[in-house]
Parts: structure tokens; C-alpha cells; sequence
């Protein structure tokens, strides 16, 4: 079939700017597809958006799962990412999947934000033509559970679109909601008729691509299947564990390195490695004394199996923290007013002092005798979560093993002892030489530059060191020529100072070009990260002229924040521009992935 060429209106078409772009991404959408094929049963085949924003890569790769069956059952998808996506672009689908996570204080995910601005700028035109729905991710853990995903809905459906199915809202445990929902989707696009006889309803060409829609971002092919993943993790087994920190510093910071060489395992620089942890014993068996069972009582976990109650708890079941979810749920049980008043509108600040420090011990506890039966265990806790650690290895600098930063979480609240799940399990129950379930997380959000000549800016406190460690070690190995300036910040140079030999050998060889260090407790006047590039504006801006990347890598309620602001100070004072223009520019940054951010 012969390439249909899209028009674009001129330049000088009577036109303001936006209405030109919004123009142009309806004729890019309208033209983007042929004629429509049926499908095997006769009925019309599907045109079908899936639509996706992520910051981890979880939404990504929910949607390109989604988009795999929509076209397997011969329906025709284009699969894209909001990043770079035109808004417009959506008055020429009529329907579309939109699969969203949720990052920060409610907000949408870095690479989707401009998409959603875009989307609720005044006058918008409406989107009469689309009909959708919403697959939200979140973690109920925090007060804007999913709330991306709810303003999207509703924005969506305050613009004349309508939908077809209620969002659902997922938690981090995604199994469950999402095979419901995926299911409704394709009992829905069963029903779903797309107007025949116009443009606007035909379906893709023949080429079998996804899609692509004239300037848009469509999302690279996914790379071939990991061997091991979060259902099916390797069991590695652990070569080395030793502190980073001095044994005088206030908290413990330890460097792990799992094998794996006999492995399928391959991983990037900027990628994650997912811990699966087990609870502490004694947590567990606090836990079933005040259930009053033995522990080996016979229970079933979906996609695990038969195992006894005690291994559950120990292995499958989260039991360390609480959420909203979780307390409103308990409530409703217990029919308890003060849980119920928790979890009331308005009621947020008094919610988080109670959930602060708390697990399922302190709930059962506070209102015993609501979980009578095992099952009544195991329907209500939620599954447990493997953790996340950024890679702080090179696969070229260092093949057969993956490195990980772990800073170990210790607390006391409400007269117990109490500490991170998987750090603790980490630091303080796991042996060098004992095997350990892992899997790789791909970041594809966070990669180096192609570019080896490209400056690159690494801002990392913390154990945000870890991916820029991997960073300096890969640019070395593969002999990148491109100038390397690490911001790295702790509490204490004396002990606290992560990587020190290696990173001041790298500067001393040359490889690390410049080493900017905050720690914050060695001067009566606190110092971070955006305090040093601030004292370094001149010299940052001269990096950003010249084409430096920047990554951040941390903590995201605040630092993140902090340094994204500071950044944005820097271009607008040394770049003599205004506020919108110096937005602008950090937007340019982001669009052309010189601005990189892999915050927690």
C-alpha cells in the first residue's frame, strides 16, 4: 500500500502557534492509519491508542503487554509514551488506553508532565471523538495515592471524551487490578463499535508498526526478555558485603556484589536490581502470637502455592508498615471509630502521625480479635514488595556482577526496635556465600549519553551515588572522552564519605574532572548539593553550553526538588534569561534527555 503523505499547515497560515500544533497533530493522527481489517470473527478490527507514563518503567511495561495482546487478538494498536506526546494528537483517536503512574506529591511523571500541561492549557478543544480509560498506578502509602491518574481521568472528561470504563487504581501490588482491568478492556473492545466511514475511524496500514504519529515520541522496541524477573527472580549468590561507612557514623551504608555469571542476567549502566527480602523472624512470630496460631496453618498465595502460614508472613506478606488503605479496611472490620476518624476527608495530617512508625503488630494490638482466620490473614495483607536498589556497577568495568548501595534503615517508634524490611534482612541476616532472589529493572529513562565527547553532571547525595559510581566506571571503560563532575553530599567526610578512594583516585587520574563535596554536619552552617552549584553557577551554566547531560539521583521529596529549582535559578540568572525562558531551556534539557532524574 502505497505512504499516505500527512499535510502540515503552514507557517504562515492565519493561525496563532498552538492552534497551528494542535492542527497539525490531529491531521498527524488522522493520517496515520489506513483502512481497517476485520478481525477472525468478522467483527471490525479495533484502532486502539495504548498511552503510557512512567517514571520507573513499570507503566511501560504494563503497557507494552497490553498493546502485545491487543494485537495479537488483530486489533490495530500504536503504542506510545506521553514523553514528547502531542495532545492534540488525541482529537484523531477514538480510542484510547492510558496506562499511568504516579510520582512525587500527586504529580504526573517527569517525562509526562508537559503532556499533561498541554492538555489543561484554557480552551483545549474538545476530544468528542475519543472514548478511553485510565489504568492508575500508585502506592497508598502516601496521600496522593494515584493522583496523576485521577486528574487525568477527569481532565479527559471534563474535555467531551468519554469513558468506557472506570479507572481502577492500583496499589504496588499490580497482579490483581490489572488482570481485571486488562480483562475489561477487551470485553469492552468487544462491544466497542468505531464509527465506520471517516477517516478519523480507519484503522493502521499495513506495515504492522505501531503506529508512529508525526511528531510524537513513539517508545523504542522492547528489548528481548529477561531470563529472571520480579515472578521468576535468580537466585545469586552473594560474593561480598562490607560498610561503607565508619563504624563511629550515625547510620550504616553497606556495598553488596552478587554473582552473576552463570546467569542470562545482562543489565546498563542506570539500571536497578530488585530484592526480593523475607520479614524478620521475630516480627513473625510476635505477629502470630498475637493471632494466636501456630504458624503452620496451610494457606494458598496466588502465583506461590500451598505454603504454611508462618512461611507466608516470613516470605510473601508485607507486615511492616501500614497504609490508608489498610487502616480504612481494618475500620470497616473492627468498626472502630477512632481508625474510622483516621481515615475521614480532612483528616490527612492526623492519619500519617498514627500510620508513622506503626505496622500490623501495633494495629492488632490497638483492636485485637478481627482477624479470626488465616485466610482472613492473608486476604488482608498485601503481598511483599521486592525493593529496589540503583546498580552501582558497570556490566563493562565489571562483567558477572551486579553492586548495589544500601543504606540500612534503623528507628525506634512506639517502644519497639524497627528498620527497613530488606535493608535489615540485607545487613543483618544475610551471609557472603548464601543465595539471594534478584532480577534487573531496566531504567531506560536514565542512560549515559551516546555521545562518549559529551560533559556529563552527576548530581547524587546519598546512596544517589550509586548509578553515578556505575556512570564513572562505564565513561572509563569505555574510554569516553566527555568531562566527568560528580556533586556528591553525606552528614560526615570522617564517616560517611561513600566510595571515598575511589573517587578521589578517578579525580587524582584525571578521570573525574571535578569533585564537589556537601556534608552537611562539618560546619556549624548545614551545606547540600544545590548550595555547591550554586557556589559553581558560572561554571555549570559554561558545562550547559557546551552540552553537558545532567542526572540526579536521590531522595525526591526534597533534594530533587531542591535541585531542580536551584538548576532553574542558575540557567535564568547566568543564562540572563527570564522565568519562562529559563523553563524553557530546563524543558529543552528534558526533551532532548540532557536532563535525567531517577528519584525515590
Amino acid at each position: 500500500m502505497s505512504q499516505t503523505l500527512v499535510p502540515n499547515i503552514p507557517e504562515d497560515a492565519p493561525f496563532t502557534p498552538a492552534q497551528r500544533a494542535w492542527l497539525n497533530g490531529y491531521l498527524a493522527g488522522l493520517y496515520s492509519y489506513a483502512s481497517a481489517q476485520p478481525l477472525a470473527n468478522g467483527a471490525p478490527a479495533q484502532r486502539v491508542a495504548v498511552l503510557y507514563a512512567s517514571q520507573t518503567g513499570t507503566a511501560e511495561g504494563l503497557a507494552r503487554k497490553l498493546s502485545k495482546e491487543l494485537k495479537a487478538a488483530g486489533h490495530t494498536v500504536s503504542l506510545n509514551s506521553l514523553e514528547g506526546y502531542v495532545p492534540a494528537t488525541l482529537a484523531a483517536e477514538t480510542c484510547a488506553f492510558f496506562v499511568v503512574s504516579t510520582y512525587g506529591e500527586g504529580e504526573a511523571p517527569d517525562p509526562a508532565q508537559p503532556f499533561f500541561q498541554q492538555l489543561c492549557v484554557e480552551h483545549f478543544p474538545l476530544l468528542g471523538n475519543l472514548s478511553f480509560a485510565v489504568f492508575a498506578l500508585g502506592d497508598s502509602h502516601y496521600e496522593h495515592f494515584c493522583q496523576f491518574g485521577k486528574d487525568l481521568d477527569v481532565k479527559l472528561e471534563t474535555l467531551g471524551a468519554t469513558r468506557i470504563l472506570k479507572r481502577m487504581d492500583s496499589d504496588v501490588e499490580v497482579d490483581a487490578p490489572w488482570s481485571a482491568w486488562k480483562q475489561a478492556v477487551t470485553g469492552r473492545l468487544r462491544e466497542f463499535a468505531v464509527p465506520s466511514g471517516s477517516p478519523v475511524a480507519a484503522s493502521a496500514a499495513s506495515s504492522g508498526a505501531d503506529g508512529a504519529i508525526s511528531g510524537t515520541h513513539v517508545a523504542s522496541p522492547a528489548p528481548a526478555a529477561q531470563a529472571h524477573s520480579r515472578d521468576n527472580p535468580y537466585l545469586s549468590t552473594l560474593r561480598d558485603k562490607r560498610p561503607l561507612t565508619h563504624p563511629s557514623s550515625s547510620k550504616l551504608t553497606i556495598h553488596l556484589d552478587f554473582a552473576v555469571d552463570e546467569s542470562a542476567i545482562h543489565y546498563e549502566a542506570g539500571d536497578a536490581c530488585g530484592v526480593i527480602p523475607g520479614n524478620c523472624p521475630g516480627l513473625v512470630e510476635s505477629l502470630l502470637d498475637l493471632l494466636q496460631f501456630s504458624g503452620e496453618e496451610p494457606v494458598e498465595i496466588p502465583k506461590v502455592g500451598p505454603v504454611s502460614l508462618r512461611e507466608a508472613l516470613h516470605r510473601h506478606l508485607a507486615i511492616t508498615h501500614l497504609t490508608r488503605k489498610m487502616v480504612a479496611e481494618y475500620a470497616a472490620l473492627a468498626q472502630c471509630a477512632h481508625l474510622s476518624g483516621l481515615v475521614a476527608p480532612g483528616q490527612q495530617a492526623q492519619l500519617e502521625q498514627y500510620l508513622h512508625g506503626r505496622d500490623i503488630v501495633d494495629l492488632l494490638k490497638g483492636c485485637p480479635g478481627v482477624l479470626r482466620t488465616p485466610h482472613d490473614v492473608i486476604r488482608f495483607l498485601p503481598r511483599l514488595a521486592p525493593r529496589l536498589y540503583s546498580i552501582s556497577s558497570s556490566p563493562a568495568a565489571h562483567p558477572g556482577q551486579v553492586h548495589t548501595t544500601v543504606s540500612v534503615v534503623r528507628f525506634r517508634a512506639h517502644d519497639r526496635d524497627r528498620g527497613g524490611v530488606c535493608s535489615t534482612w540485607l545487613a543483618d541476616r544475610v551471609e557472603v556465600g548464601e543465595q539471594l532472589p534478584i532480577y534487573i529493572h531496566p531504567n531506560r529513562k536514565f542512560r549515559l549519553p551516546q555521545d562518549h565527547a559529551a560533559p556529563v553532571i552527576m548530581i547524587g547525595p546519598g546512596t544517589g551515588i550509586a548509578p553515578f559510581r556505575a556512570f564513572l566506571h562505564e565513561r572509563r571503560v569505555t574510554g569516553a572522552t566527555g568531562k566527568n563532575w560528580l556533586f556528591f553530599g553525606e552528614r560526615s567526610a570522617s564517616t560517611d564519605f561513600l566510595y571515598r578512594d575511589e573517587l578521589e583516585s578517578m579525580r587524582t587520574g584525571g578521570h573525574l574532572t571535578q569533585l564537589d563535596t556537601a556534608f552537611s554536619r562539618d560546619q556549624e552552617q548545614k551545606v547540600y548539593v544545590q548550595d555547591l552549584m550554586l557556589r559553581n553557577a558560572r561554571q555549570l551554566w559554561s558545562w550547559l553550553e557546551e552540552g553537558a547531560y545532567v542526572y540526579v539521583c536521590g531522595d525526591g521529596a526534597r533534594m530533587a526538588k531542591d535541585v531542580d529549582r536551584t538548576l532553574h535559578c542558575i540557567v535564568e540568572t547566568q543564562g540572563s534569561l527570564h522565568e519562562e525562558q529559563a523553563a524553557t531551556y530546563v524543558q529543552t534539557l528534558r526533551d532532548g534527555r540532557r536532563y535525567q532524574r531517577d528519584v525515590y
